[in-house]
Order: structure tokens, then C-alpha cells, then sequence
């Protein structure tokens, strides 16, 4: 880098603070930290030269001290020079008292105690440290050797000795690991091969209900939301970025930064929704980002953008779009608006253009084998140093469509010896020569998720940035990025997936059975997929009801049973559902003693509490000589524990009348039952035990109305499949059974696609979309039986 004139004086200036060239070179470039140092170097009283050490310090001054508290910067800067604060933890520690600390509140002893200023700790203190530490994780270390995450060790050291030398606390470590393992080997420079765990599946334990008194719900059970922090709390430390050769990012917003922040807002919550539209949405999105993102604004007075995470332009779709959208609707949740990453692409542009003025990012030719494999084994990129001119060169020529697809990439300067594999130089860009179906043709570099969406996060002043556990280990990337451009920080935090029982989740695994024609789509209502649930009955209502009893945990892998969800699709649909009648397997029963040509209309309950004064409550049902049961209802050899119908016995015919077997016709191999007759007691004298749903010719000779149904169970046939070699395997042969002509009451003839009912004795049913006005189709929601519910919620 060329050093303009007039700027010669300034990099001998920074030289003799001990600055490295190349730090000092592109300090220069950069007006605003320019004059930031030089004022401190003055105010230190330090011009004609310093330490290396106490130079690194001022410089970090230069670069993060609060804005809002440039009043007490002479008091640290003395404290700097004297070498009393002369560790990065401590000035760390010095600029969090400062930013939450006002003039008039300045304690000088309080300062020092949260500075650490005079504590000295030994090399043996360390040492000894050390030791105790490696005990502690002795068999972890043996086991992993140089796999360990140094990281975790030395996050035990600085705990007990927060003021310790970071630079004694990793050579000590790096020695005490070789002196415990010796020389690495070839297998400690392999990529550790992931193994399924041996152990089963945690699954949710049935609970016996016993009597007990009433245990008072928590607050988090009442108010899920009551563990996320209010906006105005936004200045305090929550992440903390280890790295190799810097020191600690204590990750927080000014106070400057929050006021700006919080004008912007209004003070209000402001979540967001980021899908990728590249797929359907599944129950896991209706926990992970509708109710926790939704919820959290609705609960708080505040807003959620429905933001689509639109940056990879070869795997977006508007099908996919227009379904996010129409899902999220029938969720019940109204987005305050609705953007898209692509919205921001000039702005990303600009900002990643200022990264590389800074020196946190440069153009790399590496292919993504070679990425892959120097990621792997921790080695800068050769183009890692390159000139920043250089990089900013190529980068507006990868932005004018110069450089071929997959010959360059725009890399974040991060650090390729942390412990963190998600901060080994993330892509921040890439050359897709693809129009993007939203922006069109105007781009042919295109942000990465891991720069974007923290960017995006912070233009759109969001509060609460949550997400699911997975992306923990990117906290660290999301924050050195935006502190590295001076942008606003959201507060973080993840929670546990929500992971379901004899089901898979996976968008790949999704797509493998759609796309495989094992379901019948990704509206297939054997599948996870909120779309699939929707047209399998299940409301949006029980949907959020069951999210929210298994609340917003930070507890990872466990597994929910399915008939949790099913216990929440009962108690709904037992509200909503009126009562009808339809019979699945029609075993033919002719009543003897009636008529051919009489026909009586009898009442029928819609709701079990029907009042006998409402007449909506009812609906009619005909009586007539013929009347169909069904076929499992009916048995040639009578005993004790069935209340079924069987020779000599008799049973009521809900709603109607008792009826006693007096003949069984058997087809030609003696077995088969293929008629039966009885005779009906019309003065109900009779009490039989066993009652029966069935459904009788409203006109003789004339079968009742035909309907098609559709038996839906679980897909698999395991709790977790994915967890299986050969998951496909486990596909439940039985989680679709069709009924093609099933015989249903005649009040049934008007009902409409979305109608539900509970089929008595069988279940709850839904109208499904491929009905028409010749033949209705009826998905089975969920049946009546309840395990969860019986064992204890």
C-alpha cells in the first residue's frame, strides 16, 4: 500500500508505538481510526514511542472504546501507560464498567476491582491451574488428544485466573498437551469420522397419573417469552469470541449504538422470520421460528418481519414463496412486513467493500476442495495477505461479471487457528452468473447466510435474533462481523429443535420421499410438513397450543412423542367437531320385524351435550329395514368381555333402537358372514350393554351414500428413523389405507372440502381437497384413542 502524502508522519508515528507495518499501513487507510489513534497517543503522552505491548493496547482504545464515555479515556490511558491495566482482559473488563457506568458514578476503587488492576498472577499460579484442569479433563484429553477443544481448557483457566497472561496461559497449555500426548500423528490431523450414537433415543418417559396436589405453574410456564431480556438491556456483555491471536470479543452494543438503536424502534420488540424458499415449512418452523419469532413480538407490543433469506438464486422458487406466505396466514401470525435479503444486496455490497478497506476480508481463488482441505487443517489461504487495493480490485470485478463462476470468492479474514471451525474464514461471497428470481439480472455475486444474515439483523434494527442450537457455534462469526463493521448487535439466543417421534424432518430427507413418490407430495398427510397437516385436519390452533406446552428449552435431543401433538388435536377437535356417522367395513343387517317400505327419521346428537330445545344441535338420521354395521362389530361366538353383536344377542343402535341377532348368513365356505337378521325392539325395553354406530338405506333397495376414506398412521415405523442406516426401510406399509366405499349418513351428502367431524367410534375426520361433488374423500386426523392423555400430561 502506497502511503499518501501527508500520512508519512502518521505511520511513523504508529511505528514507533510499536505497531507492525502492515497494521499501521491500513490503519491509515482508514480516516476515523486515523485520528482516534493519534488523539490517544497524545492524550498517553506517548509520541516519541512505547512498548509493543502498551502500543497494542492503545491502539485497541483507538478501535473499541465506548463512544460514550470518551470522558474517563484519560483515567484508562494512565492506567495503560503505568502498566497497570496491561492484559487485553483487563481493558476488556475496563471498557464493559465504562459503558454502563456514568460520569457522576465513577468509583475509582470499583473500577479498579473490575479491572483487576494490581492482581498479579504467577506463572506458577497458572501452572498450577493448569494442572488441576487437565485432571479434571484427563480421559477427555487422552481420548481426543489433539482433537480437544482448547478452547474449553483454557475457558477453565481464565475462569479461575480472569487476569492471567492469555499468551502464558496457551503456551503453558500447548506444553502441558505435548508433554501429556507427544508428537501429533497423522490420525490427530484427521477429520474426526462422525458415529451414530450407540445410546437409544431419548424419548419423552410416560408419567403415571398419581393423585397429587396441583403443582402451581412457573412463569416460563405461563409467559414462555419472560426469559428474553427487553430491548433497553441490549448493552450488556452475552457472547464472549475467543481467538488465537487477538484478544477476547466481549460482544456488546455502546451505549451511543443502543440509544440509536431504540430511537429507530420506538423501543419496541422486533423479531424476524427467515426462511429460505427453497422448501416447505414443517411443525419444526411452526415452533422454531412462528411461535418463538411471532409469539415473542405479539407478546411483547412489538413487530416480526417475514424475511425471506433469498441469497442462493439456483434453489429459490415463487411456489415456495406464495406457500411461506399463505402458511404463515394460516398460522394466525401477521408479519409487520415482509422483505427479503435480496432488499439489502446494494447495501451488503457496500458494507462488504468496507470490510475489505478495513482488512477483515480478501478475494480468494482457492476451489472448494482446496477451501475444504485447508479449513481442515487450520493453513491460510495464499491469497489470505494480499494487498488490500488488490482485493477490492478484484472484488468489483467479480461484481462486474469479469472473473469466471468458481474462480474466485470473497473471503472474511476471521481466524484460521481458533477453535471454532465457524470462524476459519467464511465465504462471503460468490459468483453465480444466475438471474435471482427477485432482483433479476442485476447481480452476479451473491452474499453468503453466514455475512448476510447478521447484516440484515442489524439493518432491520431486530432485537431478538433467534434461533435453533445448530447454529450456536456461528454466535462467534455473527459478532466478530458486525463489531468488525461497527454495526448494531441483536441479542442471541438459541433454543432446542423440535424433533418429533416415527417422522423425519429433514428438507433433504423430505425431498428424497416427495420426490421419490414414497408420499403423495409435500401436502401428504403422513408428512410433518404444515402443509401436510393442514389437509390431514389438523388445526393451526392445536399446532400452537402443543409448541407451546413443549415451551422454548435450551435442552437438545430430546424427542417428542407423536402423541403429544395427537393429545392437542383431540382437545381441539372435541370443541369444533360436530358428531356423525359412517360405517368403514358395511356388514349388511336386515331388520326383520320392520317393514321393507318403512323409513323412520330419527334425531342424532351433533354435540354430546346437545339441548333437546336447540335443533341445530341434531341432525336427522333414517331408520329402515336395512341398516349396515360394521363388520368387526359382529362375532359368531359370543363371551363376557365383548359388547359386540353375535347370535342371540342384542345391542343399540346409537340413537335408535336395540336390536337382538336371530340369523347369521354364512357365504358358500361356511366362514364368511355375509348377512345378518335381527329384529328391533321398538318399545326399548330391552338394555343391552353394547352400543353401535351404523348407517341404514334411506330408501329401499338404494345403498347409502358411498364416501371414500382415507386411514392415515405414522409414517414410520421406528421412533427416530433418522437415526437409522437404511431409513426408507422403516416406512410404515400401513400408514395409508384407503376405504373406497365406506357408507355414511345421508347429512353428510352436503358437507365441503376443510368440513371436519368426529366419526363416532372411529375418529376425526377431514374433507379433503380431491372431493367432488360425485364422491367425497375423507382424511383420518387422528383417531380417538389417547395415550397422552391418559398417561399424564
Amino acid at each position: 500500500m502506497v502511503v499518501k502524502e501527508g500520512n508519512s508522519e502518521k505511520l511513523e508515528l504508529f511505528l514507533k508505538i510499536g505497531l507492525d507495518e502492515r497494521t499501521a499501513r491500513n490503519t491509515i487507510a482508514n480516516n476515523k481510526v486515523t485520528a482516534n489513534l493519534t488523539d490517544v497517543i497524545h492524550e498517553a503522552a506517548v509520541s516519541d514511542g512505547c512498548s509493543r505491548t502498551i502500543g497494542n493496547l492503545l491502539y485497541t482504545v483507538a478501535t473499541k472504546f465506548p463512544a460514550n464515555a470518551l470522558v474517563h479515556r484519560p483515567t484508562l490511558l494512565k492506567y495503560i501507560v503505568s502498566s497497570k491495566i496491561k492484559t487485553p482482559a483487563q481493558l476488556e473488563a475496563a471498557f464493559s464498567f465504562f459503558a454502563s457506568t456514568g460520569p457522576e458514578n465513577f468509583q475509582l476503587k470499583e473500577f479498579e476491582k473490575a479491572c483487576g488492576v494490581g492482581v498479579e498472577v504467577s506463572v506458577e499460579e497458572i501452572e498450577h491451574t493448569v494442572c488441576e484442569v487437565f485432571e479434571e479433563n484427563k480421559n477427555a484429553i487422552l481420548e481426543q488428544r489433539y482433537r480437544i477443544n482448547v478452547g474449553d481448557l483454557f475457558a477453565h483457566v481464565r475462569k479461575r485466573h480472569p487476569w492471567a497472561d492469555p499468551k502464558i496461559v496457551k503456551q503453558i497449555i500447548d506444553a502441558k498437551l505435548y508433554e501429556l500426548l507427544g508428537e501429533r500423528t497423522e490420525a490427530d490431523n484427521e477429520k474426526p469420522v462422525k458415529k451414530k450414537k450407540e445410546k437409544p433415543v431419548k424419548v419423552e418417559e410416560k408419567i403415571v397419573a398419581v393423585d397429587a396436589p396441583p403443582v402451581q405453574p412457573s412463569e416460563e410456564e405461563l409467559n414462555p417469552f419472560s426469559i428474553f431480556p427487553n430491548p433497553e438491556e441490549n448493552f450488556k456483555v452475552h457472547t464472549e469470541v475467543f481467538f488465537s491471536d487477538r484478544p477476547v470479543l466481549r460482544c456488546c452494543n455502546t451505549k451511543e449504538m443502543l440509544e440509536k438503536h431504540l430511537k429507530a424502534t420506538g423501543g419496541r420488540v422486533f423479531t424476524r422470520f427467515p426462511p429460505e424458499p427453497n422448501g416447505y415449512l414443517h411443525i419444526g418452523h411452526a415452533k422454531v421460528a412462528m411461535f418463538v419469532s411471532f409469539g415473542l413480538a405479539k407478546e411483547r407490543g412489538g413487530c416480526c418481519y417475514l424475511r425471506y433469506d433469498d441469497t442462493n438464486p439456483e434453489a429459490e422458487k415463487k411456489e415456495y414463496i406464495d406457500h411461506i406466505e399463505e402458511i404463515v396466514d394460516w398460522m394466525g401470525w401477521k408479519p409487520f412486513k415482509i422483505t427479503y435479503t435480496s432488499d439489502y444486496f446494494q447495501d451488503l455490497y457496500d458494507l462488504a467493500v468496507e470490510l475489505i478497506r478495513r482488512g477483515h476480508a480478501y478475494v480468494d481463488h482457492q476451489t472448494p476442495e482446496e477451501i475444504k482441505e485447508y479449513r481442515e487443517k487450520k493453513m491460510n489461504s495464499p491469497w489470505r495477505d494480499r494487498p488490500i487495493g488488490e482485493s477490492l480490485k478484484l472484488f468489483d470485478e467479480m461484481r462486474q461479471g469479469m472473473i469466471e463462476e468458481g474462480k474466485a470468492t470473497l473471503r472474511m479474514k476471521q481466524d484460521m487457528q481458533s477453535d471454532n471451525y465457524n470462524m476459519y474464514d467464511l465465504i462471503a461471497y460468490r459468483i453465480k452468473f444466475t438471474p435471482h428470481p427477485h432482483s433479476g439480472d442485476k447481480w452476479c455475486v451473491y452474499p453468503s447466510y453466514d455475512y448476510a444474515h447478521c447484516i440484515v439483523d442489524s439493518l432491520e434494527n431486530i432485537t431478538h435474533s433467534l434461533c435453533t442450537l445448530e447454529f450456536e457455534t456461528r454466535r462467534a462469526s455473527y459478532y466478530w462481523l458486525l463489531d468488525a463493521l461497527g454495526l448494531y448487535q441483536p441479542y442471541v439466543w438459541e433454543y432446542s429443535r423440535l424433533n418429533v417421534t416415527n417422522t423425519v424432518m429433514s428438507k433433504r430427507k423430505l425431498n428424497r420421499l416427495v420426490t421419490e413418490k414414497r408420499v403423495d407430495g409435500w401436502d401428504d398427510p403422513r408428512l410433518m410438513t404444515l402443509a401436510g397437516l393442514r389437509r390431514r385436519g389438523v388445526t393451526s390452533a392445536s399446532i400452537n397450543a402443543f409448541v407451546r406446552g413443549v415451551g422454548i428449552t435450551r435442552s437438545d435431543g430430546s424427542m417428542i412423542r407423536l402423541d403429544r401433538l395427537e393429545y392437542h388435536v383431540r382437545e381441539e377437535l372435541n370443541k369444533t367437531a360436530p358428531r356423525t356417522m359412517v360405517v368403514l367395513n358395511p356388514l349388511k343387517v336386515v331388520i326383520t320385524n320392520l317393514e321393507a317400505d318403512s323409513i323412520m327419521d330419527l334425531d342424532a346428537k351433533k354435540w354430546p351435550d346437545a339441548q333437546t330445545d336447540d335443533a341445530s344441535a341434531f341432525y336427522k338420521v333414517p331408520f329402515s329395514k336395512t341398516v349396515y354395521i360394521e363388520r368387526s362389530d359382529f362375532r359368531m361366538k359370543d363371551s363376557k368381555d365383548y359388547y359386540g353383536l353375535a347370535p342371540g344377542k342384542s345391542v343399540l343402535l346409537r340413537y335408535a333402537f336395540p336390536i337382538k341377532c336371530t340369523e347369521a348368513i354364512l357365504s358358500d365356505d361356511k366362514e364368511t358372514v355375509i348377512e345378518i337378521r335381527a329384529e328391533y325392539d321398538p318399545s326399548k325395553t330391552t338394555k343391552p350393554k353394547g352400543v353401535l354406530h351404523w348407517v341404514a338405506e334411506s330408501s329401499h333397495g338404494v345403498d347409502p351414500l358411498k364416501v371414500e376414506v382415507r386411514m392415515f398412521d405414522k409414517l414410520f415405523l421406528s421412533e427416530n428413523p433418522a437415526d437409522l442406516d437404511d431409513w426408507l426401510a422403516d416406512l410404515n406399509p400401513q400408514s395409508k389405507v384407503i376405504i373406497p366405499e365406506a357408507f355414511a349418513v345421508p347429512s353428510l351428502r352436503n358437507a365441503a372440502v376443510g368440513d371436519r367431524f368426529q366419526f363416532e367410534r372411529l375418529g376425526y375426520f377431514f374433507v379433503d381437497k380431491d372431493s367432488s361433488s360425485e364422491r367425497l374423500v375423507f382424511n383420518r386426523t387422528v383417531t380417538l384413542r389417547d395415550t397422552y392423555g391418559k398417561s399424564g400430561k
